[in-house]
């Protein structure tokens, strides 16, 4: 592994950046960026709580028992981690959320429950929640960033793994834990962060549930850390830390980027946002096939085959195993299958929320075409910068039609614009609030600065 460079442990120059860490140390950009985010992850949660998982998941926390704290867009209150592990569930649920591209992790979806959630139990103001909020998503992409995308390829899912430290951060800040306990807090919840890649293999849910768990982990390491408990001090770097134990034999994390830029290069501005709601790792190929279906409009028969370039670490996540991905079982298999994806934007000219629904994934004519979509590594891609993805297609005529997409839209080097977040979350907050409560969560979330995460959470708990 390469070294920090410096003789500190990384958990203590983490735990002093976060502890330390003002509101008034934020550059403006990021803190408007950072209320966007929040904005967008809230959107999402209201667009999930209509759906069929986001019931049982309440039902079982409710059976676990009630509480003070809030979950977004229910008007009854679950015990604090319950919440969090709810809320995180409903910010990921569809997929649909932010991304740190170089750390490929959802960040907000365990940095805003974790936030929220002790902001509102410690009465604290909205101008800390939003430090915290912050500071968790500081660190965990940057924790998630040394890795180099070496957490998928032996079967980890990093927003669950890494949001686990960023959240152990906000939590300490938030308690106002010692330094020492800080320290502590992240040691303890290397112990209890997580997250397995196997929902892959049959849709199973168990991936939306990652984000919450890393929120209520930490809140739990944290809360032990305040009382005495102690962890291992060497939590990233050490024989068993982090990086030793969760990456494959021959790995070469860079422990730099872990501590890299604190205070002067803000990760936030590098967090892509979703224009469609998949895996990220599809966005740039989804895309170059809607652009074929507006120029061409090709019949599904007269086309013969098509070749999708993905670059080359995405490939067992959107394109394996084949038939799995050809012939999506639910609504989740098909957020990860290039095939489907991409022949529902040559067919379509669109990949939206409605095309994950029973009747979308039953369409004979898509999926008779995502039987001829094939896959091959992009040679030229600059992944993890960007999510790089081309299409060809080959026509029964004769023809060979393509359309590279060498930047993902909403990336940061091609961002969707603060407005065009608070338009996403129109479209999403509106398929189940009025406009009228829509507006009031809008203005809050976005003047969370002026009052308070109590404040916050009465809107939230609204009922129409």
């Amino acid at each position: 592994m390469n070294s920090t460079g410096n003789n500190a442990r990384i958990s203590t120059t983490l735990a002093q950046f976060a502890l330390e860490l003002k509101l008034e140390d934020i550059p403006q950009t990021v803190r408007e960026r950072a209320r966007h985010l929040i904005l967008d992850g809230i959107g999402l949660a209201f667009a999930t709580s209509a759906l069929g998982y986001a019931d049982i998941t309440l039902g079982a926390m409710r059976e676990l028992g009630t509480g003070a704290s809030t979950v977004f867009g229910r008007t009854e209150k679950l015990g604090l981690r319950d919440a969090m592990l709810a809320n995180g569930l409903l910010v990921h649920g569809l997929d649909f959320d932010d991304t740190h591209s170089r750390g490929v992790i959802h960040s907000t979806a365990s940095a805003l429950p974790c936030a929220f959630g002790l902001a509102e139990r410690e009465g604290a103001g909205g101008a800390q929640m939003l430090t915290a909020y912050v500071a968790a998503m500081e660190v965990s992409t940057r924790i998630g960033a040394v890795a180099q995308g070496g957490f998928h390829k032996v079967g980890f899912h990093p927003t669950g793994l890494v949001g686990a430290f960023g959240c152990s951060l906000a939590a300490a800040k938030l308690m106002g834990l010692s330094m020492e306990a800080a320290i502590h807090a992240q040691g303890i919840v290397l112990s209890m962060a997580s997250g397995s890649m196997e929902f892959l293999e049959d849709g199973a849910w168990t991936k939306r549930l990652h984000p919450g768990w890393a929120a209520a982990s930490a809140a739990t390491a944290a809360t032990l850390a305040k009382h005495g408990y102690v962890g291992p001090g060497a939590t990233y770097e050490g024989r068993y830390g982090l990086y030793a134990l969760h990456l494959s034999d021959g790995a070469t994390p860079d422990l730099s980027i872990a501590t890299a830029g604190l205070r002067e290069t803000w990760e936030i501005e590098h967090v892509a946002l979703k224009p469609i709601p998949a895996c990220h790792f599809t966005h740039a190929s989804s895309d170059a096939a809607i652009a074929l279906h507006r120029e061409h409009g090709l019949a599904v028969d007269a086309i013969e085959k098509v070749v999708v370039r993905v670059p080359g670490p995405v490939v067992e996540v959107v394109c394996e195993p084949v038939a799995n991905k050809k012939r999506p079982a639910n609504s989740y298999d098909a957020q990860f299958s290039i095939p489907y994806i991409v022949a529902t934007g040559l067919q379509k000219g669109r990949f939206t929320l409605d095309d994950l629904d029973d009747a979308a994934l039953a369409d004979p004519a898509v999926l008779a075409l995502a039987q001829r979509v094939e896959y091959e590594v992009d040679p030229e891609s600059t992944f993890p910068r960007h999510y790089t993805g081309e299409v060809i297609v080959m026509t029964r005529d004769g023809r060979r039609l393509a359309h590279r997409e060498a930047v993902n839209r909403g990336s940061s080097d091609r961002p969707m614009t603060n407005a065009g977040i608070v338009d996403k979350f129109y479209d999403n907050a509106l398929r189940v609030v009025s406009r009228e409560r829509a507006d009031q969560v809008r203005e809050a979330v976005l003047g969370i600065e002026r009052t308070s995460a109590a404040g916050l959470a009465n809107i939230l708990r609204q009922a129409d």
